[in-house]
C-alpha cells in the first residue's frame, strides 16, 4: 500500500500555493496551471491522466505528490433528488455533504469542521461535539465529488452544480484559513468558475473573523440568526454572549461596505414552535432587520432524535412570514428537502469522533430539554 503521508496533496493548493510548489520542483509556472485545470476541471485523479504534461514530469509527480480527495462512503438519493454523500476524512470522522436540484440550479451545502466547534441548541450537528476542521483539500473535494457523482467531469459541458453554501457540518469561520483557501477555488477560473454571488458563507456571527474575511474575498454572506434579542439568542447561539446582536450586525455593515454591488445580507432564522415563532418575535425581527440590507430566509425547523423542539404549524409559519413583508423585508420560507435521508437543514450529523465530550450531554437518559429552559426566560 502506497504512504500518503510522505506526499503533498495538491487538491487543496491555491494558484499561489501550486506555483510555489512547482517552483520548488524546478519547473515553470505554466505547469501549475495545467495541474490545477486538470484536478478542478477534469476531475483527474492520477498525474497519468494528465496527457498534455511529459511522462518524465508525471512520473516525478507521482513520486511527490498526490491527487487525493476524502473516501465516499456511502450516497443516498432522495425522491425529490436531493443527494446526500457521507465523506470520511483522515483520522476517522466521517461529515456529510448534500446537493439540492431545483430546476437549472443546483446548490451543494458543504461541511467545513468535523462536527461543530460552537453548540447551538436545536442542531444536530452541535450535539456531536468536535473533531477537527477539514482542510482545503477536504473542503473542496466535497465540491468535486458532487460533480463527478453524475458522469465524467467536462469543462465545456453544463454546470452540474451552481451554487456552493458552506452550511454544512461546522462554522466556516472557525476554520477560516483552510475554507478561504477552499473559496478561492471555487471562484478560480481555471478551476470551478464560480462567482462571488453564487458562493455563500455562512456564519453564526463570529464577528471578528467577518472582518477578516471582507479583507480577503467578496463572497455573500448569510447569518444563521435564529432570534429577535440578544436574551433568546444566547440561549439558541451561544457565541451571542460573545458577539452579541448589535457588534455583529455592525460587522454586517463593514462587510457591505467593501461591496459596493447592492448585495444584501442573508438571514437565517430557524422556526421552532413557541420558542420563536410568536407574533411579539416576528414584529421585533422586522424592526431589527429594518436596520440592515438583508433578504431573510425562514426555516422550519427539522426534527432530530431528543432535540426538545417542535416544527411550528403551516398557520404559523403563514403567519409569520406575513407579519416580516408587512414589515418591508424580503422573505422566503426554505422548503424541506431530503428530510427522508436526513439530509434536511439541521440534520447534518455524520459521525465524529467527539474530542470535546459534549455529545455525553445530550444522552437522552439525562436531557433536559432546551425548549423548556428557553420558554421559562
Amino acid at each position: 500500500m502506497t504512504d500518503n503521508t510522505t506526499k503533498t496533496n495538491l487538491l487543496g493548493m491555491s494558484p499561489e500555493q501550486l506555483d510555489a510548489f512547482f517552483a520548488e520542483q524546478g519547473e515553470k509556472r505554466f505547469r501549475a496551471t495545467q495541474v490545477l485545470k486538470w484536478m478542478h476541471q477534469h476531475g483527474a485523479d492520477s498525474f497519468d491522466e494528465m496527457t498534455n504534461i511529459s511522462k518524465v514530469l508525471r512520473d516525478k509527480l507521482s513520486k511527490v505528490a498526490e491527487v487525493r480527495e476524502p473516501e465516499v462512503v456511502t450516497q443516498d438519493i432522495s425522491k425529490d433528488g436531493t443527494r446526500k454523500w457521507v465523506i470520511r476524512i483522515d483520522g476517522g470522522s466521517c461529515v456529510e455533504t448534500v446537493l439540492i436540484p431545483e430546476g437549472d440550479r443546483a446548490t451543494l451545502c458543504i461541511s467545513s469542521q468535523a462536527g461543530c466547534s460552537l453548540d447551538c441548541s436545536f442542531c444536530s450537528t452541535g450535539k456531536q461535539g468536535f473533531n477537527r476542521n477539514l482542510s482545503a483539500a477536504e473542503i473542496i473535494g466535497q465540491l468535486r465529488i458532487a460533480i463527478k457523482s453524475f458522469g465524467p467531469m467536462d469543462p465545456a459541458g453544463p454546470r452540474r452544480v451552481t451554487n456552493v453554501v458552506l452550511m454544512g457540518m461546522g462554522e466556516p469561520l472557525m476554520n477560516f484559513d483552510n475554507v478561504v483557501k477552499a473559496i478561492i477555488l471555487m471562484m478560480e477560473d481555471n478551476a470551478y468558475g464560480l462567482s462571488k454571488r453564487r458562493v455563500t458563507l455562512s456564519t453564526a456571527g463570529v464577528v471578528p473573523a467577518i472582518d477578516k474575511l471582507r479583507e480577503v474575498t467578496d463572497v455573500s454572506l448569510a447569518i444563521s440568526l435564529h432570534a429577535p434579542n440578544d436574551e433568546l439568542r444566547d440561549v439558541l447561539v451561544p457565541i451571542n454572549k460573545r458577539y452579541p446582536i448589535k457588534e455583529l450586525f455592525a460587522a454586517c455593515h463593514r462587510y457591505l461596505e467593501d461591496l459596493n454591488d447592492r448585495r444584501v445580507i442573508t438571514i437565517e432564522y430557524t422556526l421552532m414552535s413557541g420558542i420563536n415563532d410568536q407574533v411579539v418575535h416576528a414584529k421585533e425581527l422586522g424592526k431589527l432587520l429594518k436596520t440592515l440590507p438583508c433578504k431573510l430566509n425562514l426555516i422550519p425547523f427539522n426534527p432530530f432524535p431528543n432535540s426538545g423542539y417542535e416544527r411550528p404549524s403551516e398557520a404559523a409559519i403563514k403567519a409569520f412570514k406575513d407579519i416580516m413583508l408587512k414589515a418591508g423585508v424580503l422573505t422566503t420560507v426554505r422548503r424541506t428537502r431530503g428530510d427522508e435521508i436526513d439530509a434536511a437543514c439541521g440534520q447534518l450529523v455524520g459521525q465524529v469522533e467527539d474530542k470535546t465530550r459534549r455529545s455525553q450531554k445530550y444522552i437522552p437518559v439525562v436531557q433536559e430539554s432546551t425548549a423548556e429552559v428557553v420558554k421559562s426566560l
